[in-house]
């Protein structure tokens, strides 16, 4: 008798699943799969160039697994593959003429291979194959972004945050973390020494520890903690600067507190005036038990606050003094644009013509 079609559907599935778990213990999707087709694929371009139709396979085909191989296998089977590659291209020099696999042919594929093979060696290291490594950074870029959006916020405020990294980067040394809790919103700008892969790897590491710690200890103890958390990993990887502004939703009262960073401006409506705040601080992560010190105020119906870094007012050889002085200057567009337009033209007018990261943070009362 037939077995019924649900049996055979239950013993496929079974089957299936016995047949997806062996061939994962043996590493499928991993290794083996994609050098045994590598392999193929170039000893397959080989004999097509020997015996196939002309101009279907050519030798210079065979590039393809390199460079294939390069993005989805470790060092020891890109190794195999390069000499299955080498070996191919004996073959159809010998079977056909040398003219077929001329200088230029083996030194693209020996430049190739080299790259390939350098490429394979970071992957390992990082234990992702594929494309598995950029998308993770991505996923970290994506998150860093999100991260630097501040929070919605009640009716009667608004804020905007503006990050460029320096020559079109997606990550930088400079970022923001914000949280607002009720009533009270609290926003950090943080800029960490550096240039370049450094002071971005640091950031993204800083950015997570720096967004639970603003969520989790008391306004006035935050810059504290982050000193703290430097002081026993930072490793005498460099100092970071930080201002970090609380503020009360409800009344407009604000406390903001420094950590070597270029000082706070605010925007007085009433006398139409900008001015700087007066917090100062260490920067983090050089002296151990820290305490900053936060200056209050009030933002009232039509003031307004900016944070920012020291790229949008730093130029070589001149005093900060005078980069806060030009960014004063410039900020009256905050105030003809309005703040959430004005934002931008600020970091356009300070940021050009300069290769370095910067921050730039606008809260406002309507």
């Amino acid at each position: 008798m037939n077995a019924s079609p649900p049996k055979l559907a239950r013993g496929a599935r079974s089957l299936w699943q016995r047949l997806v778990a062996i061939l994962r213990r043996k590493v499928l999707f991993r290794y083996r799969l994609v050098l045994i087709t590598l392999v193929g694929l170039a000893v397959g371009i080989g004999v097509g160039a020997v015996w196939g139709p002309d101009g279907w396979f050519p030798p210079s085909a065979v590039i393809l697994t390199v460079l294939a191989g390069g993005l989805l296998l470790k060092r020891k089977s890109l190794a195999f593959l390069f000499g299955v590659v080498a070996a191919v291209l004996l073959f159809v020099a010998w079977r056909l003429d040398f003219g077929q696999v001329g200088p230029g042919l083996l030194v693209t594929i020996g430049v190739s291979a080299v790259l390939a093979y350098l490429l394979s060696g970071v992957r390992e290291r990082l234990g992702v194959q594929g494309l598995g490594g950029e998308r993770m950074l991505l996923e970290l870029r994506d998150r860093l972004v999100t991260q630097g959006h501040l929070p919605k916020l009640p009716a009667g405020w608004d804020g905007t945050a503006i990050l460029r990294q320096a020559g079109g980067s997606s990550f930088g040394g400079d970022f923001v973390v914000s949280m607002r809790h009720g009533d009270r919103l609290d926003l950090a700008v943080v800029d960490v020494s550096g240039k370049g892969v450094d002071a971005a790897t640091r950031a993204l590491l800083l950015s997570g520890a720096f967004g639970g710690l603003i969520s989790a200890v008391p306004s006035s103890e935050f810059l504290s903690h982050c000193n703290d958390y430097l002081m026993r990993t930072a490793m005498g990887e460099g100092f970071v600067t930080a201002v970090h502004l609380s503020i009360d939703l409800d009344s407009g009262d604000y406390i903001i507190a420094s950590a070597g960073h270029p000082p706070a401006v605010q925007y007085d409506s009433g006398a139409g005036t900008w001015s700087t705040a007066d917090a100062k601080g260490v920067v983090l992560g050089v002296i151990p038990e820290m305490t900053y010190t936060p200056v209050k105020g009030r933002l009232r119906p039509g003031d307004a606050i900016m944070l920012y870094t020291d790229g949008l007012i730093e130029i070589p050889g001149e005093d900060l003094d005078a980069g806060v002085d030009r960014l004063l200057g410039v900020s009256e567009q905050l105030v003809t644009k309005g703040f959430g337009q004005g934002a931008g033209a600020v970091v356009d007018a300070l940021s050009k013509n300069k290769n370095d990261d910067c921050a730039l943070v606008v809260v406002w009362r309507t």
